[in-house]
């Protein structure tokens, strides 16, 4: 089977075609002066990996081995350690997720390669800003073509499945989410596999259809409701037959999906349409041995975790991820560790980056891999981080659409933001400033803010008037003008 892994260590860039010269990014706020993190003993090396289309033979975990002797590592990378403290961990966590200097303008390589970091991205149909799936991109690599996700699932190098939830990742991981896909009738959501034990008969004949037209939209397929059912708007939970139909055989593995560019409507296709014959090709492993690989991956992306962090980013659940845990522990590729504060023991990767200084300076999605397991977020940048899209707007205590500030190794602000294209603003309702921040924050923030206007086509940054931060912020920006 196709085994994925790095195309490049963490310290240094895959060999690519040399990118233009860039234009030298603009200077930034400088982010409050930090303590030395402390001299580490060097890091276990890594095997080097192989091209990413080869494949590689993966052996299963040894039942409980002794873990190998480890060589001397590369400089830069983290040491068996048995314990870190609370700064430490964050910074390996931050270094794992690719956050640091941002390359000036970046290309469709530099995207790729994100994804050898984070394995995946989260994809969500709200636009209060842009897709949901932009702004991982942006808050890593800053300046990019908007298109480059697009552009990289038509050149057959991600896809999107259902990974942690739906998600892009790279094609290579398709044959270690097929026992998720041959677990569909138990294991799909109720809404999604009610119509195959109801209807197994209309669900074939959509299979066959798909496959019969080479390419399908739901609404492209007859509607089987009674007219007068057919009007006004529908929402997720109010989905006909059609797009269950569809939605089953997507999640059971049967075909894939695209998604419209205008629209961001699922495109269904049969999978050779979509993944490259050399994926397809490759032998299934065992669930076990898929869902182990998947946990690696997770230790990599995370950089040190607890067993709940390594098995919610596949959406594996905690009983089946602990002993596959233990299998990666003795084989060398997690070092258990205590963490400073962390009630649950942590496992650090055993390439992970060790501690440095970040130089972070970004916005970040809600469904961004750094925070999105709200638990964890707390407990390594003590933020307090909840979506509020779905209360009542009486009862929200910061906003409709809450966008975290990254600055240095610290949350230090949430921004309430809309694009309001119409007036080409990038409208801040509200702003509010956490416990601690640093003096510089308004500054920073402005400066993001402004760039980040730029970069989606908007004119001016709008700030309102709700938040602690809000004044701040806005002679920030007058200052910069």
């Amino acid at each position: 089977m196709i085994a994925m892994q790095r195309s490049r260590a963490r310290s240094k860039s895959p060999a690519r075609a040399k990118a233009p010269a860039r234009a030298k990014a603009p200077a930034r706020a400088k982010a409050p002066a930090r303590a030395k993190a402390p001299a580490r003993a060097k890091a276990p090396a890594r095997a080097k990996a192989p091209a990413r289309a080869k494949a590689l033979a993966r052996a299963k975990a040894p039942a409980r081995a002794k873990a190998p002797a480890r060589s001397k590592a590369p400089a830069g990378h983290q040491a068996p350690a048995t314990s870190l403290s609370a700064r430490e961990a964050r910074q390996i966590a931050l270094a794992a997720q690719g956050f640091g200097a941002r390359p000036g303008e970046a290309t469709l390589g530099h995207v790729r390669d994100l994804f050898d970091a984070i394995a995946l991205i989260q994809i969500d149909s709200v636009n209060v800003v842009c897709r949901s799936q932009e702004l991982p991109v942006w808050a890593r690599l800053g300046v990019h073509d908007r298109g480059a996700l697009p552009a990289l699932c038509k050149r057959g190098a991600i896809f999107e499945y259902w990974a942690h939830e739906a998600s892009l990742l790279p094609v290579e991981f398709q044959p270690l989410l097929r026992w998720r896909m041959a677990d569909a009738a138990s294991g799909a959501w109720r809404s999604v596999r009610g119509i195959a034990e109801r209807d197994p008969g209309y669900v074939a004949a959509v299979r066959a259809e798909v496959h019969a037209r080479g390419a399908i939209r739901a609404r492209d397929l007859e509607d089987r409701r009674p007219p007068q059912k057919r009007k006004g708007p529908t929402s997720w939970w109010s989905w006909d037959d059609r797009k269950r139909a569809l939605a089953y055989l997507f999640w059971a593995g049967e075909i894939t999906a695209t998604r419209s560019p205008t629209t961001f409507e699922r495109i269904y296709a049969p999978f050779d349409r979509v993944l490259p014959a050399h994926v397809l090709a490759a032998p299934t492993p065992s669930p076990d041995d898929a869902r182990r690989e998947l946990l690696a991956h997770s230790g990599r992306a995370l950089g040190v975790a607890t067993v709940r962090d390594l098995a919610d980013y596949f959406r594996i659940t905690v009983p089946i991820a602990r002993p596959l845990v233990a299998d990666l522990v003795d084989a060398g590729h997690l070092i258990p560790v205590a963490v400073e504060g962390w009630r649950e023991p942590g496992y650090l990767h055993a390439g992970a980056p060790a501690p440095r200084d970040v130089t972070a300076q970004t916005l970040l999605s809600p469904f961004d891999s750094l925070v999105w397991e709200r638990r964890r977020t707390e407990r390594i940048f003590g933020f307090s981080y909840r979506i509020e899209i779905y209360t009542p707007a009486a009862q929200r205590k910061h906003g409709y659409y809450v966008l975290p500030f990254l600055f240095g190794d610290a949350l230090v602000a949430r921004v309430d933001v809309k694009s309001d294209r119409a007036a080409g603003a990038l409208a801040v309702h509200a702003a509010y400033a956490e416990p601690g921040a640093p003096p510089e924050t308004a500054t920073a923030l402005a400066a993001e803010l402004t760039a980040f206007a730029r970069w989606l086509g908007l004119d001016r940054v709008a700030i309102g008037s709700r938040g602690d931060l809000a004044r701040p912020l806005a002679r920030a920006l007058r200052a910069a003008r």
